[in-house]
């Protein structure tokens, strides 16, 4: 149908499935409506349509061999480091380092995203979730428990801070995660932060 709006298509060029399917995950977290492929070499991105993508997530390797075709689409790429040393040598390009420890990675994402897509700009296109598929809505206390938990704090200092019991704390912990379909403390960061429960420099 010409009314109906595709989803945004981002792609990862990288050889490491592991790798690849971190990324992934990572990215449908941060940004739930968009679709994400992955390829192994330029080649097989060019036979997609390369002008079809929003974002290129590349591994520097392959940007290595590939860097003036990145070149003309540097604001498109967004080049997948290991090393800081990597990133200083790729000016030209956003830069992502994929080994740092989760907890700061996932920071990274999110600053990635409001930086391309400041105040949501990019975001208010895209189609929105259906009713059935949308969070469960969490209780004022939840959402309490919510902002210590992704600012790092344990359930004891949760429950002083509060001042309620600790198993209220993981009463309430509990009832979140089950809410949110959340499996990790990450999901629950990206979910805070996108939805503006915490500022990204509180995490």
């Amino acid at each position: 149908m010409s009314g109906q709006r595709m989803r945004p298509l981002m792609a990862i060029l990288c050889q490491d499935t592991l790798a690849v399917m971190g990324l992934r995950q990572m990215l449908q977290s941060v940004m739930p409506a968009i679709e994400v492929e992955s390829f192994d070499s330029v080649e097989q991105l060019k036979m997609a349509g390369e002008e079809n993508y929003v974002h290129f997530f590349v591994y520097v390797g392959i940007l290595l061999s590939n860097r003036p075709f990145f070149l003309e689409r540097r604001k498109k790429t967004i080049v997948l480091t290991t090393l800081d040393e990597q990133a200083s040598q790729m000016s030209d390009f956003r830069c992502l380092r994929i080994t740092l420890p989760e907890k700061q990675l996932v920071k990274a994402f999110i600053a990635l995203e409001q930086s391309a897509h400041p105040n949501g700009h990019h975001m208010n296109e895209l189609p929105t979730q259906k009713a059935s598929s949308s969070p469960k809505k969490l209780s004022t206390r939840e959402l309490d428990v919510l902002r210590l938990i992704v600012k790092g704090y344990i359930n004891k200092e949760i429950a002083d801070k509060l001042n309620i019991s600790l198993p209220t704390v993981i009463t309430h912990r509990k009832n979140i995660m089950e809410k949110l379909a959340a499996k990790s403390v990450s999901t629950l960061t990206i979910y805070a932060v996108m939805n503006g429960y915490v500022g990204i420099e509180e995490i």
